[in-house]
């Protein structure tokens, strides 16, 4: 039996906010960037609605009905680069003299510098110059992991891509989703990106696929 799928509007915030928040707890970025457990348990949510609000007004995010996972994405055009979500919004970070991170920042914890430094290091390394489709976060409940609800939620978009002729790009942020990425075609584009003083982060790139390479 498939994975039934829905696109999420404002009434389901909460529940994406808090699906992130429970998925996202242990992993290596999140912990970068609140080290203390505490902290983390206290400001971790605030972060996930922050990129929850902007993705609600400037993306997409699909969900499983059942609201046990969903995924966060951005239609990136061509003409445009590095965290510009090209509808007048901001992406997931703006690099260089754009102020997407520092805005993210001053909401969530105006003390915490990381909180500026990964949405800058991450818009640095997002490639540009063509259309593609942006993976920014993909979550799912930590008692249903395993059971292939992210990855029905991955090639419902990635379907959609090889029919348009659009490539997708995500970053990993653990060896265990890289492989799960590589699984699904993406491969490493450019070089790791290397947290200071903290965990690797891989950019990932897939072509779409054609009836000849699929």
């Amino acid at each position: 039996m498939g994975v039934a799928i829905r696109t999420a509007g404002a009434a389901d915030r909460e529940l994406i906010v808090r699906l992130l928040d429970e998925a996202f707890q242990d992993d290596p970025v999140s912990g970068w960037v609140f080290p203390a457990a505490a902290e983390r348990r206290a400001k971790h949510p605030g972060l996930m609605a922050a990129f929850t609000d902007i993705v609600l007004a400037s993306g997409r995010i699909d969900v499983t009905e059942d609201g046990s996972a969903c995924a966060l994405w951005l239609s990136m055009p061509a003409e445009e680069g590095h965290g510009d979500d090209g509808h007048g919004g901001q992406g997931p970070a703006d690099a260089g003299e754009d102020d997407g991170p520092a805005q993210v920042r001053e909401a969530v914890d105006p003390d915490n510098a990381r909180i500026e430094e990964i949405g800058r290091l991450t818009a640095a390394i997002h490639p540009s110059g063509r259309a593609h489709e942006y993976l920014w976060m993909i979550g799912v409940a930590p008692g249903r992991q395993g059971e292939g609800l992210g990855t029905a939620l991955i090639e419902s978009v990635l379907d959609r891509c090889d029919r348009e002729g659009l490539p997708a790009y995500l970053e990993a942020s653990s060896a265990r989703s890289r492989t799960l990425y590589e699984r699904l075609g993406f491969e490493l584009s450019g070089p790791v990106l290397d947290l200071p003083d903290g965990p690797t982060m891989w950019p990932m790139w897939r072509e779409p696929r054609t009836a000849r390479t699929a």
